[in-house]
């Protein structure tokens, strides 16, 4: 691709290029190439690539037998990896070709389709068409018959190998039906548009895939289309050859050919699509193709008016050639989409259209961007010192329409030297910030759209001075690994991969012998994980199909060469030598792109960097001393001082898979058998060989179990790398497991060509079935994920990769839509997904009963999680168990022997699940990590199983006697207890606690219910706590407190959140006490139940009735019997005397709710129980004589804490006291009416102050403890506390604030200290009550 620079003129320069090296490796010129093909025959070379009459097996053919292993280990890693040959009918035709030829034949014409993964190649008057991802024995090729016309028009015979003669595009139209499987990328269903560039002949197939769509329909370009185009100078039309004549100067023959073609679909319309073409006049032409003709439509003259490089004018697009190149905005038809846009590149700037594809097929300009300008911030700047001429080649956009990356080459002649040379770099431009462009916009947006994404990127600072036509010849391509890479085509057939590295660019040459011709086409292989690409892949005109991995342009990249970079080497090989010896340092350092985006994917980089970081030199000395030690015991059976060498050399220092041991054990299981080839088809798996093959592996992998045991390397890894011996251990379980499943898919194959346990009982090939189907898509993404895998076939690759089993998982989570899809039969969807439930259970299975028989090899299993239950596992298992409780509502219309075997399937799947989740929450608890979430995942899929299960089991007990018309209850309890057997033994060991209880209940069966209750022991009382409480939420509390029989502790734990039953359980137990305290605490409850509850954080069973005060009351004398039951203790008066107070008290509250009017307030008390404080208000509030005398009665029956603390209260209760009476006017009537002492004292112990002072100070006055006096003194000379003194807190200070105190003071105080003069002596010998 890339030469020299030199002085020399253009053809001079590529002519001298070849002169005396005829056996170059450089590729030769066309005319060299067809003397070098006419000899290849019988002076073939001895290396290089093999011609295509060479039989190529593997991909190792081309590499040296030295190299040669089993595993590949020894491949070279900056190499291209061979993938697939031709087909043998494409094959078959070349050779025909080659035979027939004659000298001035040119190159082949193909290409590759990135969208449908479609290789294509016109050979003769055919077209051939396969999908390059598919292994070589299963390819099927397209084969097309171009119609002679458009032959002869063409002379196809004559030109079908030049490079650049024919355009074609796939019209995927799966794409606007339905999703597409990502990894089974099958494409049944594509129309194709194949366009002659020379003679703009199209053609259109509308669908390669059907008998009615293979018949052809063309469009040939008329004589006025071919001779007549725009001038350059003044826009009219003007003959072809004066056209030519006006190109003075140009190397290019003046042909109007087509440049570039794209197509798309339109929905819902019939294998009708619209193509677009632009040719090198600057026309731009729309084709409308349908099965029945294809209309052409000139549409260039509506929008395409810009001016040329070379001058100010508003030309159409003066340069020759353009414009150069189409692509659509996004690649991917959405079925919603009404509209299109694409982008078109011209010779100075990138223009967007928009097309309708519903339902006129207009065109609209949206915008255009200048990128060949003045100002460089737009893209190129033009007219720098030593700049001539600016080529934009090529267009390519990302998948996700924002970023275009422009291909652009730039003529210079160096001052100093006076040398000329072209400059290649790769502009990238993205939309702006916020810019949404719709396709409705109706005129073209004048402002800034695109904006710089990075500095112009050089690839190649200096190459040789090329033609205009070679140029023009160079095409881009994005999207492959590494991530943001680019790779160049270019017309001498090289490949170019241009990667940002470290600061700069990187380029790795697609380098082949020139024996295989020359590079037809690239593109990418679709990874099979989601949104992100793989390998490059290289289509050769006669070597197949090769891959470029990722390792490869890491490690194989140099920096671009000053002067040259020829297609054998350069200057700078000795830089990838250097790479390669430093691959270590390659690691440590992470690449760039200029958009600082590349490598920040995270874990979606399954770098090769990651392994090479962490392979040392030490790494690689281990493995390879542990390989020779062990090929030694395996000859001689002697391990003598094996320990100290691997110890010495470090191989006991890694744990996980990158210890060496676990290395070797990987490589034991998934090594590929030599003599297993891709020309044996599908057929393979039926073979014994596989079989065969498996138990070799699995015979040697046991071989290095004994040779760790003798070496005492066993114990070494169990103490020192336990999850290396793990990996190890694990290893052996896949095996085990991988030789059941070609067990379990011999049966089925045999079953089914016999057509037995096919519900259809159709006879189907062996290559059929949901099994099956798995095989592929497992094998498929194998293959995608190790490029050296992609020329194996997908059944192969499958059983070769034992390590990898857990993929079979992955599969089943992420592709079981395509595995069981909706539009099957009822009957198949339960067929497939029964198999592949037996396939799971086959695996994990087999997995178990290896580990039970080989326990003693493991290593102690705290902290590790086994392989089948992590979380891919558990999710493809999910994935299938779902799906098979989703088919459960529609079992209905199946028989029994069909439903029994769903049952018998999705019951073994619910257990190895549910393993599965007990398992990873063991390791996570050991490990002390968090683990709630698994744990609530866990708990919902068993019971969805669970109940699904046993929903099923009692459908077959009604189902059987609804047939029959008998049976009895017994009879039914006999069959349910035999069906449900199996499940109550799953819901056992798995706490399905709603399961077990519905068993035991529906076989009416106390005693099993006792037995589970014994059994099940987990936390929070385990089953016993479950059934508690669901006989609470029944009210079957008689059954509940026999239970306590038995289950005394358990049932003492669950009543804590029911103190309403507690107390009873408490008496059975004889521990009165405990019931007194229990029925005293329940008694004052606000809400009990609700309360406790959730103080233990769990739900309160059922709705809560409050209880009435008579309950309360009933409560509170049941607490004092079981309190005089229990027997005089130390607090025995102490716990009566509570008792009675809070009786006293609650009857108080029903005397004072009896004189309360009714009102919203009472009927808002109703029977609510009110602590003492609201009763204290409550009769402050009420108006009647018999409230304010109550009120004291609540401060004595409580405790001398709460007159502490409601002293303020207490005040206000001998104010309300104080008031009841008219004290000013029983003043006046004693002052008038001369009251005698016996008068005086008569009419004062009938006021309020006279009955509070005897209720509280008098001789008969009660209190819970302590006294008033404590608390409020009566007289102020009684204060003994200087506190008290000061704050003056006696009866008498609060009286003396009574307005009436001045006058009637006397009076008052009288009444007050008469209820307690009454100790004393009689009022009549006491004067100073007077005083």
């Amino acid at each position: 691709m890339f030469s020299p620079a030199t002085k020399k003129s253009n053809f001079s320069a590529r002519k001298d290029r070849t002169i005396g090296h005829t056996d170059s490796p450089i590729t030769p010129l066309v005319e060299n190439r067809r003397s070098l093909h006419d000899n290849s025959i019988p002076n073939r070379p001895s290396t290089g690539t093999p011609a295509p009459w060479a039989s190529r097996l593997s991909v190792l053919a081309r590499i040296p037998p030295v190299k040669k292993s089993e595993k590949g280990d020894d491949i070279d890693p900056i190499k291209p990896v061979y993938v697939g040959e031709f087909p043998q009918v494409v094959r078959d035709e070349q050779a025909i070709f080659l035979y027939k030829r004659v000298p001035g034949d040119r190159c082949i014409s193909g290409g590759m389709d990135r969208g449908t993964s479609f290789a294509w190649i016109v050979c003769g008057s055919r077209l051939f068409i396969w999908s390059y991802l598919s292994p070589t024995a299963s390819r099927k090729c397209v084969i097309l018959d171009i119609p002679s016309i458009v032959s002869e028009n063409g002379d196809i015979s004559q030109n079908s190998y030049h490079g650049n003669s024919w355009s074609l595009y796939v019209v995927n139209w799966e794409s606007t039906h339905r999703s597409t499987n990502k990894v089974m990328q099958k494409c049944d269903s594509a129309g194709v548009v194949l366009c002659d560039q020379k003679t703009r002949a199209v053609i259109y197939w509308p669908d390669i895939y059907s008998e009615d769509g293979t018949t052809p329909v063309m469009s040939l370009a008329s004589t006025d289309e071919l001779g007549v185009t725009f001038s350059p100078g003044d826009g009219k039309t003007t003959p072809k050859k004066q056209w030519q004549r006006s190109r003075l100067g140009s190397s290019s023959t003046g042909s109007i050919s087509f440049n570039s073609l794209i197509a798309s679909a339109i929905s819902d319309t019939g294998h009708v699509c619209i193509a677009l073409a632009c040719s090198s006049n600057g026309e731009l032409w729309q084709l409308h193709c349908s099965p029945t003709g294809i209309q052409r439509k000139r549409i260039y003259q509506d929008f395409l008016s810009a001016p040329s490089q070379g001058s100010d004018g508003g030309e159409l697009i003066g340069s020759k050639g353009y414009p150069r190149s189409l692509c659509w905005r996004f690649p991917q038809l959405s079925l919603e989409e009404s509209s299109r846009q694409f982008f078109l590149l011209t010779d100075h700037e990138i223009q967007c259209f928009a097309i309708k594809l519903i339902p006129d097929f207009n065109v609209s300009k949206l915008w255009s961007h200048k990128i060949i300008g003045t100002d460089s911030d737009l893209g190129i700047k033009k007219d720098l010192a030593g700049q001539k001429r600016i080529w934009p080649l090529d267009v390519q956009v990302d998948n996700h329409g924002k970023e275009i990356s422009i291909l652009v080459a730039t003529f210079c002649k160096d001052r100093v030297s006076s040398s000329s040379y072209t400059q290649y770099s790769i502009l990238t431009m993205q939309y702006k910030s916020g810019v949404n462009i719709s396709s409705k916009c109706i005129e073209p947006i004048q402002e800034r759209v695109l904006e710089k994404k990075a500095p112009i990127q050089v690839i190649i600072p200096k190459a040789r001075v090329e033609e205009e036509d070679f140029l023009f010849s160079m095409r881009l391509r994005l999207g492959g690994k590494p991530s943001g890479s680019a790779i160049i085509l270019s017309g001498d057939g090289t490949a170019t991969v241009s990667h940002y590295w470290k600061n700069s660019t990187r380029l790795y040459q697609f380098d082949l012998p020139y024996d295989a011709g020359k590079v037809i086409d690239a593109s990418v292989f679709p990874s099979s994980d989601d949104g992100d690409d793989g390998a490059w892949a290289v289509l050769t005109e006669k070597a197949g199909v090769w891959a470029i991995p990722e390792k490869a342009v890491l490690l194989g990249g140099v920096e671009p060469p000053e002067r040259s970079l020829s297609r054998k080497g350069s200057s700078n090989e000795g830089s990838a030598q250097e790479e390669r010896r430093n691959v270590s340092f390659v690691g440590n350092i992470a690449p760039r792109r200029a958009s600082s985006e590349a490598w920040d994917a995270g874990d979606r980089q399954r770098a090769v960097f990651t392994g090479i970081a962490r392979r040392t030199a030490q790494d690689e000395e281990s493995e390879a001393l542990l390989k020779n030690i062990f090929h030694h015991f395996l000859l001689s059976g002697q391990v003598d001082g094996s320990l100290d060498k691997l110890r010495n050399s470090g191989a006991f220092e890694r744990d996980g898979e990158t210890n060496v041991f676990a290395r070797i054990s990987k490589s034991i299981v998934d090594t590929l058998a030599k003599h297993w080839t891709t020309t044996r088809g599908a057929e393979i798996v039926a073979m014994a060989v596989v079989s065969t093959q498996l138990m070799d592996k699995q015979q040697k992998h046991q071989r290095f179990l004994q040779f760790l045991a003798l070496s005492k390397c066993h114990e070494e890894l169990c103490s020192r790398q336990r999850q290396s011996l793990q990996i190890i251990m694990e290893h052996g379980e896949k095996l085990a497991g991988m030789i059941q499943l070609k067990e379990l898919q011999n049966m089925i194959s045999q079953n089914r060509s016999t057509g037995v346990g096919s519900p259809c009982q159709s006879s189907e090939s062996v290559t059929s079935g949901s099994l099956w189907d798995l095989i592929q898509l497992v094998g498929e993404r194998a293959r995608r994920n190790t490029i050296l895998l992609m020329d194996r076939d997908n059944a192969e690759v499958f059983y070769s990769k034992v390590s990898d089993l857990e993929e079979v998982f992955y599969c089943l989570d992420g592709q079981r839509n395509y595995l069981i899809t909706e539009d099957m039969p009822f009957v198949v969807q339960i067929q497939r997904a029964c198999e592949l439930s037996n396939t799971c259970v086959t695996l994990v299975h087999t997995a178990m009963h290896y580990r039970n028989e080989h326990h003693i090899w493991y290593p102690s299993p705290e902290g590790l999680t086994p392989w089948f239950c992590q979380p891919v596992v558990r999710n493809g298992l999910w994935s299938i168990a779902s799906f098979m409780l989703q088919l459960l509502n529609e079992t209905s219309c199946l028989d029994m022997s069909v439903k029994s075997d769903f049952h018998s399937h999705l019951e073994v799947l619910a257990e190895v699940l549910l393993e599965a989740y007990s398992g990873a929450i063991t390791a996570k608890v050991e490990r002390g990590e968090e683990h709630k979430g698994l744990l609530d995942e866990y708990c919902n899929k068993r019971d969805a199983l669970l109940d699904s299960l046993y929903q099923l089991v009692k459908g077959f007990v009604e189902a059987r006697f609804q047939d029959s018309g008998e049976g009895t209850e017994e009879q039914i309890e006999v069959i349910l207890r035999k069906l449900s057997s199996n499940l109550l033994s799953i819901a056992n060991r798995h706490e399905g606690y709603q399961t077990l209880w519905n068993i035991a209940c529906d076989l009416n069966d106390a005693e099993l219910l006792r037995n589970l209750m014994r059994d099940s022991m987990g936390p929070k009382g385990g089953f016993s706590f479950f059934v508690f409480k669901q006989l609470y939420e029944k009210k079957q509390f008689s059954k509940l407190i026999r239970l306590g029989e038995e289950f005394q502790e358990e049932l003492a734990t669950f009543l804590k959140q029911h103190r309403d039953l507690l107390w009873l359980h408490e008496v059975f137990l004889h521990q009165f006490s405990s019931a007194s305290q229990t029925l005293h605490v329940l008694a004052l409850s606000q809400d009990d139940r609700s309360t406790s509850a959730a103080e233990e954080g769990t739900e309160s069973c059922g709705t809560v009735l409050e209880p009435t005060l008579a309950e309360r009351k009933r409560l509170l004398n049941l607490s004092k019997i079981a309190a005089m039951a229990a027997g005089k203790h130390d607090d025995y008066e102490t716990k009566l005397k509570r008792i009675e107070a809070d009786l006293k008290i609650l009857k108080l509250q029903e005397e004072i709710l009896k004189l309360l009017p009714d009102n919203e307030e009472k009927q808002s008390i109703g029977q609510r129980l009110l602590p003492p404080v609201d009763i204290i208000k409550l009769c402050l509030e009420g108006q009647k004589p018999e409230l304010s005398l109550w009120a004291f009665d609540v401060f004595a029956w409580t405790s001398s804490s709460f007159l502490k603390c409601h002293r303020s209260l207490l005040d206000e209760c001998w104010k309300n006291a104080a008031n009841e009476d008219n004290w000013g006017r029983l003043n006046q009537s004693y002052t008038a009416e001369g009251w005698s002492d016996e008068e005086t004292l008569q009419v004062l112990r009938e006021t309020a102050l006279f009955k509070a002072s005897s209720r509280c100070y008098g001789p008969e006055a009660e209190t819970f403890e302590g006294g008033f006096d404590e608390v409020l003194p009566l007289r102020q000379e009684n204060l003994d506390l200087p506190t008290l003194k000061d704050m003056g807190c006696s009866v008498e200070a609060i009286l003396m604030q009574h307005k009436d105190f001045p006058d009637a003071g006397r009076l008052m105080l009288t009444a007050v200290m008469l209820g307690v003069a009454q100790v004393d002596t009689g009022v009549e010998e006491d004067p100073s009550l007077m005083d």
